[in-house]
């Protein structure tokens, strides 16, 4: 059943779920360390059950981010969980005790209406096209090339933690993008046959290999810097790729015919990345 109301519902509890789990997790990577200073052994931390505490809201955020696109598309979702950036910058102050400032309170509007303007003027309209395996495969590669790159870069050279920060924010976006396509491919696949065409639907396996990978690369990313660093940079790149990829595997469109609407879309979603990065210029943790 098509639903943009019950996925919007479900997107903005996932988007919650992964505001606080992101603090948290934050805050467990980061202790001790000053803003300057990466977490030299970022993996480290899965032997703790504070972590695994704070990881089982990220699966209650999958969780509900998969009942999302069960009844919506990507075009409806990703902006939604966009959101989760001004809902973790709310918490952040919340945690440390201080008011936010009138230019946060600005951006993080600008944000809110641009993700609105997507959502309820663009009317997006969920996907029937059945990419055929070489493009998958071939978009597969190429993200995984470029991906593998920025992480080597980030990883092997003598860079400063916040560019490290940054540069595995990127990589870590990109990744959760490709999940993103991958989880709405398993939804539909679960939709139209239940568990016996979920566990032969190669997007499923693919789902879980790219969760496993953008896991790590996130423990890299907030173990590098503040998250004023690396999260803006995942919160960009994921919904980029993630639209990018509903357009031309899925084929996924909005419910407009006009130059002047798509005109609205466009700049609403450059103003949702502009926003996006205003705010992180705020130190989130």
């Amino acid at each position: 059943m098509h639903s943009n109301a019950l996925a919007i519902a479900f997107a903005l509890t996932s988007a919650l779920m992964i505001a606080v789990g992101t603090v948290w997790r934050h805050q467990i990577l980061r202790a001790g360390l000053t803003q300057v200073e990466a977490n030299a052994a970022p993996l480290a931390s899965i032997s703790r059950p504070a972590w695994w505490l704070s990881l089982s809201l990220a699966f209650g955020a999958y969780g509900m981010q998969a009942l999302a696109l069960a009844f919506g598309s990507l075009l409806v979702v990703q902006p939604v969980l966009v959101l989760s950036l001004m809902l973790t910058l709310v918490l952040a102050a919340r945690v440390e005790k201080r008011r936010m400032e009138a230019d946060e309170t600005f951006w993080a509007l600008v944000l809110t209406a641009c993700v609105g303007t997507v959502v309820i003027l663009g009317r997006p309209l969920p996907g029937e096209r059945a990419a055929p395996t070489w493009e998958w495969m071939l978009t597969i590669a190429t993200g995984l090339c470029i991906a593998g790159t920025v992480f080597a870069i980030a990883y092997r050279r003598p860079l400063p933690a916040p560019t490290k920060a940054l540069l595995y924010g990127i990589v870590c976006g990109a990744v959760f993008g490709y999940l993103a396509v991958f989880s709405k491919s398993t939804v539909d696949a679960f939709a139209r046959g239940g568990a016996a065409q979920l566990v032969v639907t190669w997007q499923f396996w693919a789902l879980l290999a790219t969760s496993v990978i953008g896991t790590a690369v996130q423990q890299y990313a907030f173990g590098a810097g503040v998250l004023s660093l690396s999260l803006p940079a995942m919160k960009i790149v994921e919904p980029l790729i993630a639209l990018l990829l509903g357009f031309t595997l899925l084929g996924e469109d909005f419910a407009i015919s006009s130059l002047l609407g798509w005109a609205v879309i466009i700049a609403a979603i450059v103003g949702m990345m502009v926003a996006t990065g205003m705010i992180s210029r705020k130190p989130v943790g």
